[in-house]
This record gives C-alpha cells, structure tokens and sequence, in this order.
C-alpha cells in the first residue's frame, strides 16, 4: 500500500486509511481462497485421474490395428525390472496381442537393454516359448539396437534367428551380485554399528559389517546357480549354432559380426530389413504398451505434487548384467 500523507486526505483521513487497510485485508483474503481453491483442484484432479487409470478406464497399451498383413513389433528398450516399462508384463502384453492379430505374419521384438532382473527376462523368455507353441506359423526374430546384453540376451535366445547390427554389442552372458563396504569409513569416523538380529546369518552381506567368509561362499554358490540356469537357457535356444569357446559364458560382449561367428546372433539386420525381407510383409504394426497421456500426467504430477509436500512440510539384490 502506498504512504499516505494525513494532511492530504483532508477531514476524516483516519477513516479513509482504515478503509483502504480493510481493502486491503479483504483482496488478501480472496487471493487466498482462489490460490486454495486452486490447490484442492489439483488434488483432487489427480486422485481422479488415478482412479481412472487404477479402474482400467483408459486402455494400457492401445495399437492402430493394420487392415491387411502386417508384421507385428514389440519393443523391450532399457533395464528389465518389474516397475519399469521393460517389465515382463509389458513385453508379454505386447507379444499377447501381436500374435493374436490374424493378420500378424511373422512378430519382431526389438531389444535394446543392458540386462536386469533374471527374474522378470525369465518370464519373458517363458512367455516367448509358450506363443510360439500356441501359435506355431508365426515366428518370431530378436532384432538388437545399440546392445543386448545379459538378462537382453537371456530374452533373445527364445527367438527364432537373433539379427543384429555391426556396431551393436551382444552377449555378458554372467550374473553380478554388487554393493558396497563401509566398515573403514565408520571405523574412520568412530561410528559403531550396532545390528541385533535372531536367526546368525540375517546380516548376510550386511555393508556396515565386516565381509563374512561364509556368507561370500554363499552368495558365490547362489549366483553360480543362477549362471547354470542362464547358461541352460542360452544352450537351448541357440542350439547347434553356438560355437562354444571357454569365453563364451564368461560375461565378455562382442560387437555384432563377431557374434554372428560365434553363434550369438544369426545375421545382420534391422526392423525395415526383417519385415521385408524374412517375413514379407513389409507393414509394421507396433504393439508395444505405451503410457497413455492419463497415466503419464497422473506419474509427473504426482511426483511433483509429492515434491512440493515434502518441501512444505520439511523442517530445517542379483542382476542379470
């Protein structure tokens, strides 16, 4: 509010000041209310929204279905892991309705992902084998982008031929179990762990500990288990086309010529060259899942609604890779 100069307002300047300052007050007040009003709108805009995707109003996955013969595309694309979009329930969705389209002539699964969860490559790589069976005059081809590596892999092997591009990077056929240590740092800065447990192998692994022999003999043996399976996998979906060497599954990569000699993939190419030139229907239909525009504001606003919370109320596992 501007300053006021008493002898300029004349008789009953008092009243004239206190009339402005509830002005004033009042237009504060409505702000308020409106900028209120606007919050308890946003809110409720997304608790809305979340509903409406939580109860399947919006379609997952939607595709534009071709009139005629088509080949079918799946994406795979970053790390494999169960709340990601490489998730095996979106790559399984997506191979779901890729072959059962009947104008579906042959599907491709696009992979381009460093490996992840052994757990969730191995579903897929389960889902791949069980559609070939149910529908076993439509193939199936890997095509690899940039890399196929580990838990990648782990899926391509469930292919009928693996293509590849010259530069991609295929293979690390091996399983990686990391963390950290952090008993010199504490002893440094004189901080004493202090962990009671019941049950004398519940601080397996534990970082603030000193390793455990036994617990390292362990989780060696475990993740041996789990390479025995990889191993199997890779075995029985590449056949007679692997050339076994003794670095073939010691977790190394190869660029893609290389992994063609080795058996690790089939032969050059892309999606335009495998949809025209394999399967013969040059038409590609993507069927890969994809978050549609409700899902996608419903995650961005709530991850900036949570944000702005936290900041109004603060005060002062084994990897296939």
């Amino acid at each position: 509010m501007a300053d006021l100069d008493p002898g300029s307002l004349g008789e009953g300047w008092e009243r004239k000041i206190l009339e402005k300052v509830a002005l004033a007050a009042i237009a504060e007040q409505r702000a308020a209310r409106r900028w209120g009003m606007l919050f308890k709108g946003l809110v409720m805009g997304y608790l809305f929204l979340v509903l409406f995707v939580g109860m399947n109003w919006i379609k997952h996955g939607d595709h534009k279905s071709s009139p005629g013969k088509h080949t079918a595309l799946v994406e795979l694309r970053g790390v494999i892991a169960s709340d990601g979009m490489a998730s095996a329930d979106n790559v399984t969705f997506g191979l779901k309705a890729a072959f059962k389209d009947t104008n579906t002539q042959g599907v491709i699964l696009r992979i381009n992902s460093p490996g992840g969860s052994p757990v969730q490559a191995g579903y897929i790589n389960d889902e791949i084998k069980r559609l070939r069976t149910q529908y076993p005059n439509i193939p199936l081809y890997a095509v690899i982008e940039d890399i196929c590596a580990s838990g990648g892999y782990y899926v391509a092997v469930a292919a009928d031929k693996i293509f590849v591009d010259k530069a991609s990077i295929v293979g690390s056929i091996g399983v990686v179990m990391d963390g950290f240590g952090f008993t010199g740092v504490m002893d440094k800065l004189g901080v004493d762990r202090r962990a009671l447990t019941a049950g004398e192998n519940k601080k397996f692994l534990d970082p603030f500990s000193p390793i455990n022999p036994a617990h390292k003999e362990f989780a060696e043996k475990m993740l041996g288990d789990i390479h025995e399976q990889f191993i199997t996998v890779v075995r029985a979906g590449r056949g007679q086309r692997l050339k076994e060497t003794p670095e073939i599954f010691s977790g190394l990569i190869w660029v893609g010529p290389r992994s063609i000699e080795l058996g690790l993939a089939d032969a050059l190419g892309n999606v335009e060259s495998v949809a025209r030139d394999v399967v013969k229907a040059e038409d590609v239909v993507d069927f890969t899942p994809r978050e549609n525009i409700a899902e996608r504001v419903a995650r961005k606003f709530g991850a900036t609604l949570a944000e702005s919370l936290v900041k109004a109320t603060a005060v002062g596992g084994a990897q296939l890779r």
